[in-house]
């Protein structure tokens, strides 16, 4: 759009750009988008799912020595695995191991 009155000097006519005040912005955009520059835009798409597709691989692969999440134990736990009830004195310290 930029660059249309360089390349194709139809695509911005002042005295019928004002004429046709029926036709919103968005559909003339999206109008010259997939008639003129369908090329590019399908070729950007596809860059776009190739950088989409390299993310997800580059997350889902398996590297050692970091721990994982596991759902299914954190949903199948019992209280007493994950809780646990002390007596704690009162006007004592916290004992730190060094």
């Amino acid at each position: 759009m930029i660059g249309g009155w360089k390349y194709k000097p139809e695509i911005f006519d002042i005295n019928n750009s004002l004429a046709n005040t029926s036709v919103s912005n968005t559909h003339s955009l999206g109008q010259i988008l997939y008639t003129d520059y369908i090329h590019v835009f399908q070729i950007s798409g596809m860059i776009l799912l190739v950088a989409m597709v390299g993310a997800i691989v580059l997350t889902f692969r398996q590297r050692s020595g970091l721990k994982r999440q596991s759902y299914i134990k954190q949903i199948s736990r019992e209280r007493a695995e994950g809780v646990e009830v002390l007596e704690v004195q009162s006007n004592k310290g916290v004992k730190i191991d060094d």
